[in-house]
């Protein structure tokens, strides 16, 4: 008789993204210990942004991380990102409202009969849609509500939620990574390159279409294969326990409250691009404007005073985790910042570049802005850190300024959707219920297919667009 127990085998379960970003964190905390401090002297240009001043690198005593401040980040993380995080809550409970009313269910009653066999069109639409968003005034942080959205969708259509997610991220990425008029990235950096602002647009919108003709041909890739034969998708496990039920895409249909529901919604995101681009608006009023939709959606279904709060508060529920995740990252950054060691890796990848032949220079540009992208995952903060030195030694090297801007812009964008320290991202995996693990097995190769064509694009401006 066989007296050993039965063993059942372990499943791997993906790390949370709590643990993901405090391993990060732990990390960072250790190479406080080892990376010398020092610090660039920074300035206030005429548009009124602090900037490095180059040249002015200097080491200081060195301040590496104790215990405590290990687990002091991550609240003095929350409090620097409290824009972001409050905006996640209030957007989530505002769709909380939204979702209440089975508007989209309803939509897609009625069109069913109109997309079935085509439904795999419906991403290079949505994708466009995004990334002329994030090309032009810079959408990012506010494609996170478009997630609660979309991920239901692919779902009723016959995909999963990694598509749906998918047309979300890697659309608003694609865009905002080969921008052309992006006033956070392209903008600043022109700026402090003192370039005429957008200049070069015609050859950043050819960029633009290759790169989301690329990113949208992967994406259809997947989905139809998932399409096809529902067992190949990544995220099978986790769409199986989720509560929507694809069968109701048949029985629904349009009510003329849900029709008017779904008109306060396109009003809103028209109001939303009419205000980011006429009068810059950002997170305040971008939050402020979704509150508002989700109590006028309440109005017109109906709902009483109480069941609005409700349902406000359950859609904030759900986007604890994402919304408590930017802390995680932002506590990363705080770490760098308050050891003085950001502006000494700073100041040895462009050592690096310094000293590479005119030829290889703008690669080296590249390699070093995707790198800085790991540390700080703000756009237009990294540009502030790095063109002011990355403009005079392009002047050095013989790079053109516009092949700098470039360099940047690229190695800026790339790693958005695939660093962990990117609070959004994690963020937006967790509305969409994917871990970050999943997330890399299906977006690594086209990670690396960006990685090669920003190389390219950035080889060709060298050798035969901005030749001096």
């Amino acid at each position: 008789m066989n007296k050993e127990p039965n063993k059942k085998s372990k499943k791997f379960t993906a790390p949370h993204p709590f643990v993901i970003l405090f391993a990060v964190i732990i990390l960072i905390t250790i190479s406080t210990y080892f990376v010398p401090a020092g610090e660039y002297d920074r300035t206030t240009n005429e548009e009124e942004q602090t900037v490095v001043v180059d040249g002015t690198y200097h080491t200081v005593e060195s301040n590496p991380a104790g215990f405590m401040e290990i687990f002091q980040s991550i609240h003095q993380g929350m409090v620097e990102g409290a824009a972001i995080i409050f905006f996640i809550f209030i957007v989530g409970g505002a769709f909380g409202i939204f979702r209440a009313t089975n508007s989209i269910e309803g939509a897609l009653g009625s069109i069913s009969s109109k997309v079935i066999g085509k439904e795999i069109y419906l991403i290079p639409v949505v994708m466009i849609f995004f990334g002329l968003a994030g090309a032009t005034f810079g959408m990012f942080e506010e494609a996170l509500p478009f997630i609660l959205i979309m991920v239901p969708i692919a779902l009723k259509l016959g995909f999963d939620s990694m598509v749906g997610t998918a047309m979300v991220l890697v659309g608003v990425s694609a865009g905002f990574t080969a921008a052309f008029t992006n006033p956070f990235t392209i903008g600043v950096a022109q700026g402090i390159a003192g370039l005429p602002l957008f200049s070069g647009m015609g050859v950043r919108i050819i960029y633009w279409l290759i790169f989301m003709a690329v990113s949208i041909a992967y994406v259809m890739v997947y989905a139809k294969k998932v399409k096809n034969k529902p067992s190949t998708s990544i995220v099978l496990e986790e769409d199986n326990k989720r509560n929507t039920d694809t069968t109701e895409i048949a029985q629904e249909k349009l009510t003329r409250i849900q029709a008017a529901t779904l008109g306060v919604l396109v009003l809103t995101l028209g109001i939303l691009a009419f205000g980011v681009i006429q009068y810059g608006w950002f997170i305040k009023e971008i939050a402020a404007l979704f509150l508002i939709m989700g109590i006028v959606v309440g109005i017109i279904n109906k709902m009483g005073i109480n069941e609005i709060a409700e349902r406000f508060v359950k859609g904030c529920e759900e986007l604890v985790v994402g919304a408590l995740v930017v802390g995680f990252a932002y506590g990363a950054l705080v770490l760098l910042q308050n050891s003085s060691t950001i502006d000494t890796i700073l100041y040895g990848v462009t050592s690096l570049v310094s000293g590479m032949p005119s030829q290889f220079a703008a690669i080296g540009m590249y390699i070093t802005q995707s790198f800085l992208n790991f540390i700080v995952t703000s756009g237009s903060g990294q540009a502030a850190l790095s063109m002011p030195i990355m403009t005079p030694l392009a002047d050095l090297l013989e790079v053109n300024r516009q092949t700098a801007v470039l360099a940047y812009q690229m190695g800026d964008g790339i790693s958005n959707i695939f660093t962990p320290t990117s609070g959004l991202l994690l963020a937006a995996l967790a509305m969409a219920g994917i871990s970050w693990i999943k997330w890399i097995k299906f977006v690594w190769p086209l990670i690396a297919i960006h990685y090669v064509l920003g190389a390219i694009f950035v080889t060709i401006a060298h050798m035969f667009i901005w030749t001096s």
